[in-house]
């Protein structure tokens, strides 16, 4: 039996069970469990991807406890994985114990799958009002977890405030996830901290860590909480993928691709990696090899890929740094007829164009990306970072000055851009100006934008006084 990172599963009192109920199995004797030791069972095996035998213990208990919620709770949850409300419902009505906390959770769970969240929330509000106060705190911490699991953490933070704080793991945990949900990447990181001078050689703690401090632009930590991942365990994909993703975020392309390729291999059905090596490739001049991974991308998942928006423009991108253009183009009007992203396919053939210095055909493209976004300043800017990335300096600035006339007080994108553009027409007043904005309000901007100006390792907040001071001397 492997390790599966769950308390339980991994529990001397499980193995034991699990011992139990496969040496009956394997005699073809009669097995003697109740049936939410068998939905524990089949649990184990679902997340063990053991699916024949997770479906063999579930018929089992349902057909030795047909009413029972552990089974049918089992058999909810398969439905709403996949997508098929209708079925959970109908396995909800069969639940012979509709007094239970876990038919309550069910039945909002539904409904929350269903989208109904407000109707959810007042159901849930009304069934706490029956909630016996020794049982409140386990109430409102499953209702937060279900809350949690779907997204939705502003609901999931409604329902911890009414908690009483605890310093359990798994209290600590559902905090720290919803924080991340919330976008609120400093306080994660702190309760994550926590949890790991607890637990210094958890695994999934390291890699909650990492993914804060990714997702709040702290590169360099969000590497070195990975490698603590992969210390504990050199297979571990997450700890790889998340060390591969910070070196890419940080430019360095090379030692990005050998934890891409480290991925793949534990990894081998995932074109995310693949799409990633493609573009390192790309970026250290090895066109050909880049294409291949790309192709290798773009043929493994296909137009239903999750990343599909992603690899064709990156591959159309290698197609014309290697010349070939027209092949570029050709692979992007290939989206025209299928479910995609539509603006991201005209914005990618004009940037393509822009290449091969064909302005007014990029123009009529971006023209199309315009009329059919829902988003205008964020296509407009994305326009303008197309115009400057292809030296047309001249017109990204007029650009850029329409676009900041046009945008709220409070935006944040755009200014780091904008410096750049000012620093290579030489428009040093503006170039500091703009700076000095991008660092105030949007350090990860600045830092991708700006950081070949900077001393390897300098935070973004720091780059203002350090270019002044230097323009000084």
């Amino acid at each position: 039996m492997k390790k599966t990172g769950n308390e339980y599963f991994d529990s001397e009192e499980f193995r034991e069970l699990l011992a139990d109920y496969e040496t009956s199995i394997d005699a073809g004797l009669p097995v003697f469990m109740d049936a939410n030791e068998l939905a524990e069972i089949a649990d184990y095996y679902q997340m063990s991807e053991e699916y024949e035998k997770a479906e063999d213990a579930i018929t089992l208990a349902l057909s030795l406890s047909p009413g029972a919620i552990s089974p049918l709770t089992y058999r909810i949850h398969e439905a709403l994985y996949n997508g098929d409300t209708q079925q959970a419902w109908n396995w909800l009505d069969q639940i012979v114990e509709k007094s239970e906390p876990d038919y309550i959770y069910n039945r909002a769970e539904i409904m929350i799958a269903e989208g109904k969240i407000e109707e959810a929330d007042s159901y849930l509000r009304e069934e706490f009002k029956s909630v016996p106060p020794d049982e409140y705190q386990d109430y409102v911490i499953d209702v937060a977890h279900i809350y949690s699991d779907y997204g939705h953490n502003e609901k999931a933070m409604e329902w911890i405030i009414r908690s009483h704080s605890e310093d359990s793991p798994d209290y600590q945990e559902l905090v720290g996830r919803t924080l991340f949900g919330l976008g609120k990447y400093k306080d994660c990181e702190q309760v994550f901290k926590k949890l790991i001078d607890r637990d210094p050689f958890s695994k999934h703690y390291w890699h909650a860590l990492a993914s804060a401090q990714f997702m709040d632009g702290d590169y360099p930590n969000a590497i070195q909480s990975s490698e603590y991942a992969i210390a504990i365990d050199p297979k571990d994909p997450d700890g790889l993928i998340a060390k591969a993703n910070g070196l890419f975020r940080m430019n360095n392309f090379e030692e990005a691709l050998k934890y891409y390729e480290r991925y793949s291999e534990q990894m081998p059905d995932d074109e995310f990696a693949y799409l990633y090596q493609g573009t390192c490739l790309s970026n250290l001049g090895r066109t050909k090899e880049a294409i291949d991974k790309l192709e290798k991308a773009k043929k493994m998942g296909g137009d239903q890929s999750t990343y599909y928006n992603d690899i064709i423009p990156e591959l159309a991108f290698v197609y014309g740094e290697d010349g070939q253009i027209d092949k570029g183009l050709a692979l992007l009007n290939e989206t025209d007829d299928t479910d995609c992203d539509h603006v991201q396919m005209e914005l990618a053939k004009g940037y393509l164009l822009l290449t091969a210095d064909r302005p007014l055909e990029a123009e009529m493209h971006f023209n199309t990306a315009i009329s059919i976004c829902d988003n205008f300043n964020e296509v407009f800017l994305r326009i303008i970072v197309s115009l400057y990335d292809n030296r047309y300096l001249e017109a990204a600035y007029k650009l850029f000055g329409k676009y900041f006339a046009m945008v709220s007080s409070d935006n944040k994108d755009g200014y780091a851009y904008m410096a750049l553009c000012c620093y290579d027409l030489k428009r040093y007043e503006e170039f500091l100006s703009y700076l000095k904005q991008a660092c105030k309000v949007n350090p990860t901007e600045c830092h991708h934008v700006l950081h070949d100006l900077f001393p390897e390792g300098m935070k973004p907040e720091n780059y203002y006084e350090y270019i002044k001071n230097k323009m000084k001397s």
